[in-house]
């Protein structure tokens, strides 16, 4: 078996000597044969793509000393990543006591959600009337869902009283929100000022707003007060209707004029 492998034994030199540097070896994959390889300078054409955090720059000196800054790495794109802990690998659920997690693995023993497939849909109760069928649905309410929402900011008389007001002072949206009697925010900015009539008022003041009840405006007129009712805002309609509108407005106006006459007759 020796003589074998000797017999079959290869004699190569110890060193190989190249005639030419490797550089100027001929490019196999080209057809020229004078085509040589040619060095490729790769630390001049590589970048490295730097992002600068210029918030950092601009913090004021105190919060940073200059050892912690020199120890604070640049943002660079290879060094950028999430908060330890912010990221949360998906629990990857296994089939059968090999995965480690049990017997079913969490999916239970039976039934239509511990088998493979889409499963049931969203709000599946069983078969029994689901919640979303069940609730009363919003259609059929009397004047739309529209109706619900208010109308005026309100405001009530011990309110105002409270404020401070001098007599002959004007009483409006604005003065109640510089006095801070109201904030209002969001849709109500746009409302009109309405006063109610919870507590007493013996000022004599001039008050502006949209609406008055019943029982304010009588206990504002016994004090004294002046009462403005602001015209709201009107409801945008086509020209068209506009125009009939007025038309009608014209007709009823004559017909009740003429009804009064006839009854003065």
């Amino acid at each position: 078996m020796a003589s074998l492998l000797s017999s079959r034994t290869l004699s190569l030199p110890s060193t190989i000597v190249l005639s030419s540097p490797l550089n100027s070896l001929p490019l196999l994959s080209s057809p020229f044969p004078l085509t040589t390889l040619t060095p490729l300078r790769l630390n001049s054409l590589r970048r490295a793509l730097i992002v600068i955090n210029h918030a950092a720059r601009a913090a004021p000196p105190s919060l940073y000393s200059d050892s912690d800054a020199a120890d604070l790495p640049r943002f660079r794109l290879d060094n950028l990543g999430p908060q330890p802990g912010s990221r949360k690998k998906a629990k990857r659920k296994g089939r059968g006591i090999a995965a480690g997690q049990g017997n079913s693995c969490g999916f239970g023993m039976r039934g239509q959600k511990s088998r493979s497939g889409p499963g049931i849909m969203r709000g599946f109760e069983g078969g029994q009337m689901p919640l979303y069928r069940r609730i009363p649905k919003l259609r059929g309410i009397a004047g739309g869902m529209r109706a619900g929402l208010p109308k005026y900011v309100h405001i009530n008389l011990k309110n105002i009283a409270a404020a401070g007001f001098k007599e002959g002072e004007e009483v409006s949206l604005e003065s109640l929100k510089n006095k801070r009697l109201i904030n209002p925010s969001g849709r109500e900015r746009r409302l009109p000022l309405k006063v109610l009539a919870d507590g007493e008022l013996n000022v004599k003041l001039n008050i502006k707003a949209g609406a008055f009840s019943a029982a304010a405006k009588e206990k504002l007129e016994e004090a004294g007060c002046t009462l403005t009712v602001l015209p709201g805002r009107r409801k945008w309609v086509k020209p068209s209707v506009a125009k009939n509108k007025a038309r009608a407005d014209e007709y009823f106006a004559a017909k009740r004029a003429a009804a009064a006459e006839q009854v003065s007759a």
